[in-house]
């Protein structure tokens, strides 16, 4: 079949926009991506007849292999049938003011509202938290909250974006900002991709100072970390319950997005935030007015895991940590560049100025690792490199493989080297996870 576009269509352009170039290559020629996975067995991964180890996976606690939280599916299944298929205006199953409410427990929130996805709720709340009034967009934050904001700005609110981790140059744009209008500061909690957290209490303290409301997407910290306390069994703190506790803040002015795609392994996201706001979405967010629920087995799943983190996760997190700190501890003693300065099972590693990510994903893959190939344009070019992720599913022994093709790919000088490598500077310093409870 012929696939060219016709001449001066739209699709045309679309073929001939140079952008996407080196995705598109690696899509098609590489391995790592557009993988069809066949089996697994634990943490291993089958694609044809080759097994790899999977470091893709944020499935961060395990919660997609516990059996006891497997078994939640067919009893609720048999209850509600696969999918009941009402907008969440029209009827709710039970199942969400149940999860709605161990939600709100466990975050120690003012009130819960969950919705499919995070990016349904970028795409639908920001506009309306917004108007026409100004978002201030970190210039790091998830593409998913600037194209939340891109739709916010379609609507008639203005974005500024500031620099990442710097929250005095928000404060300098807040207070040239006009007033009476609505304020919105958007950022991440947990990076998705240098695994470090912001310094929430000093983000919240400029909010406040200027009338704006914070807003923060904490998908890979909700599930790891959490509020500090003198009985944590890991510096992750206690709970899982995000970014907000574990910076010791308040909801005061914050409104926290999350989902359980990650910790919780199941399709389904919340915010933390006032009833009074809960109820005004229910009438104006549209995921909540059209789009169909969640599937049956994500609710089961998701109240499941949140009985299943209240009896063991803290014990969890803590072998998740040990597990995470195999592989930075041996990062960093290799002398290897890693953007996270902290503990998080986020674990980037850049590759070295002009080595192409195309080989070093085709090693990674004949050495039976299977991971997250960073690429432009979905990253910088002078961040190209891949992901690690690691979860409480890892054995020690797909640790040590993915410590060995680490230190192969360094002895070959393909990653980058941390300029601060033998000069008695410490890692986990700053406000990244990992420092100690205050």
């Amino acid at each position: 079949m012929n696939d060219a576009p016709l001449a001066g269509s739209g699709l045309e352009f679309v073929k001939r926009d140079g952008r996407w170039a080196d995705l598109e290559r690696l899509r098609s020629g590489n391995p790592m991506y557009d993988a069809t996975i066949e089996e697994i067995k634990g943490r291993r991964i089958r694609v044809g007849d080759h097994w790899l180890a999977d470091f893709a996976s944020c499935n961060y606690l395990g919660f997609d292999l516990e059996p006891e939280i497997m078994d939640a599916i067919a009893p609720e299944v048999a209850r509600w049938g696969t999918h009941p298929s009402w907008s969440r205006l029209l009827g709710n199953p039970s199942l969400y003011p149940q999860i709605e409410e161990k939600l709100t427990a466990l975050l120690d929130a003012p009130d819960t509202l969950v919705l499919p996805t995070i990016t349904h709720i970028h795409m639908s709340v920001l506009p309306i938290l917004a108007g026409k009034g100004m978002i201030f967009l970190d210039s790091q934050a998830h593409k998913t909250i600037y194209d939340g904001s891109m739709v916010a700005r379609g609507f008639g609110a203005t974005v500024q974006r500031f620099r990442a981790n710097d929250h005095e140059h928000l404060r300098e744009l807040l207070a040239a900002a006009p007033g009476g209008i609505s304020k919105i500061v958007a950022m991440d909690g947990v990076n998705s991709m240098t695994g470090n957290a912001p310094d929430l209490k000093a983000f919240a303290a400029v909010a406040r100072e200027f009338g704006a409301l914070l807003y923060v997407d904490d998908a890979h910290g909700f599930g790891v970390i959490g509020e500090r306390g003198v009985n944590e069994k890991s510096p992750y703190g206690l709970k899982g319950n995000a970014i907000v506790k574990y910076s010791g803040e308040t909801y005061d002015n914050v409104v926290l997005v999350g989902g359980f795609s990650k910790s919780y392994s199941s399709l389904l996201a919340f915010l933390a935030l006032p009833t009074w706001l809960k109820n005004h979405l229910k009438v104006s967010a549209a995921p909540y007015l059209y789009s169909g629920p969640a599937p049956t087995a994500s609710l089961a799943t998701v109240n499941a895991g949140l009985d299943l983190n209240e009896k063991r996760g803290d014990d969890i997190r803590a072998d998740l940590h040990r597990k995470t700190m195999k592989v930075l501890d041996h990062v960093r003693g290799l002398g290897v560049y890693t953007p996270n300065t902290g503990s998080t099972p986020v674990i980037e590693l850049p590759l070295a100025e002009g080595e192409d990510i195309d080989a070093v994903g085709k090693l990674l893959w004949d050495r039976g690792i299977y991971v997250t190939l960073a690429a432009y344009p979905l990253v910088p070019r002078d961040q190209v490199g891949f992901r690690a992720q690691v979860t409480a599913a890892n054995s020690d022994q797909e640790l040590d493989e993915l410590n060995a093709v680490i230190t192969e790919l360094n002895t070959a000088g393909k990653l980058r080297r941390d300029s601060s490598f033998g000069s008695g500077s410490s890692f986990g310093s700053g406000s990244s996870v990992g420092s100690s409870a205050q």
